[in-house]
């Protein structure tokens, strides 16, 4: 790992899904782009429509939740192409060791969640458990300094973390995932997002 990494730390920024239904998304890519060149940072997409269509099958179907989740990392994955599409010059990196390797590289990263290294941590199969949880899984693997999640909705900044999961603002499991963080935490409303 390279030093301007471990002594800035690296910054991960989780943008929501129901960002990319107006140009929100665009202008929060651009923020990432203008606002964080030469820092450490790793995007993680959220799955968006893609994981809505995922419910919709399981509600019609009624496979198991393992099929859904692994079916929702594909959604994460295709968003992750996505914001890829948005932004050629951003790489994209799967595994941990991927975006320590582009990271390095001085690439500003967004993580296409890997399938099999999530099974191997122990992630459990569960709509308790969406790209909120999974970034804050990513910060701690990385040993990142901040986590932002930003979000279409509307966030009371007076509200804990176990009243912003009440309210569906972050998933259920997400207090238990950053319990022991380290890490710095902000919850952003896209509008108010500028990148500092």
């Amino acid at each position: 790992m390279s030093n301007s990494i471990a002594t800035e730390g690296i910054i991960i920024i989780k943008l929501g899904g129901s960002l990319s239904r107006s140009d929100t998304l665009v202008n929060c890519l651009d923020a990432v782009e203008k606002n964080y060149q030469g820092r450490a940072v790793v995007i993680v997409p959220g799955g968006g429509a893609f994981a809505d269509q995922v419910r919709l099958a399981q509600q019609h179907w009624q496979f198991d939740d393992t099929t859904a989740h692994h079916m929702a990392l594909l959604a994460m994955q295709q968003m992750a192409l996505m914001f890829k599409g948005l932004k050629p010059d951003f790489a994209i990196a799967d595994t941990v060791a991927a975006i320590h390797d582009q990271l390095n590289r001085k690439k500003t990263v967004i993580w296409s969640p890997d399938i099999i290294e999530l099974d191997h941590a122990g992630i459990e199969a569960s709509w308790d458990i969406t790209s909120d949880s999974l970034a804050a899984w990513l910060a701690k693997t990385l040993s990142a300094t901040e986590l932002i999640l930003i979000k279409s909705a509307a966030i009371d900044t007076n509200l804990s973390l176990k009243q912003l999961a009440e309210q569906n603002i972050v998933d259920t499991a997400f207090c238990n995932f950053v319990a022991q963080a380290t890490f710095k935490i902000h919850i952003i409303n896209a509008q108010n997002y500028g990148g500092e």
